[in-house]
């Protein structure tokens, strides 16, 4: 039985220089060792502390697909910098039968790189703001054009994917870009996200990876530890307060979390 999905599995082809800091990455490691890592719904949560190298993961599938490093399209062909990771070129992709007809590759950390394309673009082509809500993203806060974005940019079965969207939205507009993202679900997209958002985390049907030291692996939303954390802070702030500020550093924290389960 064939996959619906566009993307299906990521592996490890060639492997990695044991010099070049790649090697070092959790992501890279676990790949290494468990061979590939399938996904099986439309919309995939990529998570876990920082440094474990979902970004880096998710780069470099967006590079295996042709999207511009910076983000945007595959027809994005602008650079601002030639910063990007070389692990793209170590990773195979798996492939559904079908190919996606759209796409998108969306990161907030150069979301204005991409916007500045953009407005360059319309002053060749005035038409190009179009597709996009007919303003400048340069024209709206970050919030609002992450939403513009994807509210008239993206479209039906396209391959969609988000690093760390959340950085540009208040929980209220967390939820409305959930909304869309079920609208286009229905339309025969795929979304694979990187997050440390405990709200999009709640998207129904979606698989969680979370990424760590000890591995890759599958998780429910309950047990993964932004939800935890988040629910502790909620119930007995002023206990995780008293931790931060009466002596312990925000390490210690973490390591009573992660030896203690104390949340």
């Amino acid at each position: 039985m064939f996959s619906e999905l566009y993307l299906t599995k990521v592996a490890l082809g060639d492997d990695i220089p044991s010099e070049s800091y790649l090697s070092r990455l959790p992501v890279v490691r676990h790949l290494r060792s468990m061979g590939e890592f399938r996904f099986q719904s439309r919309v995939t949560f990529l998570v876990g502390e920082n440094g474990a190298g979902k970004s880096t993961l998710l780069e470099a599938i967006a590079l295996c697909f042709g999207f511009n490093p910076e983000g945007g399209t595959v027809n994005y062909s602008f650079t601002t910098e030639d910063s990007h990771s070389a692990f793209y070129r170590y990773l195979t992709v798996g492939r559904g039968v079908r190919r996606p007809r759209d796409g998108f590759f969306l990161r907030a950390e150069s979301f204005y790189n991409a916007a500045s394309y953009l407005n360059a673009l319309h002053r060749e082509d005035p038409l190009a703001l179009q597709s996009y809500g007919g303003v400048s993203l340069h024209e709206q806060s970050h919030g609002e054009s992450f939403l513009s974005l994807v509210e008239h940019r993206f479209g039906a079965n396209g391959l969609y994917l988000l690093d760390e969207p959340e950085a540009a939205l208040s929980p209220l507009r967390q939820m409305s870009l959930m909304c869309r993202i079920g609208e286009l679900v229905k339309q025969n997209c795929q979304f694979v996200i990187c997050t440390h958002s405990p709200i999009l985390m709640t998207f129904p049907g979606a698989e969680i990876f979370e990424l760590s030291e000890q591995g890759i692996q599958s998780v429910s939303y309950q047990q993964t530890q932004h939800y935890q954390l988040t629910r502790e802070f909620l119930q007995t702030p002023e206990r995780l307060l008293r931790i931060l500020f009466d002596g312990e550093s925000g390490q210690d924290l973490f390591a009573h979390h992660e030896e203690e389960n104390c949340f």
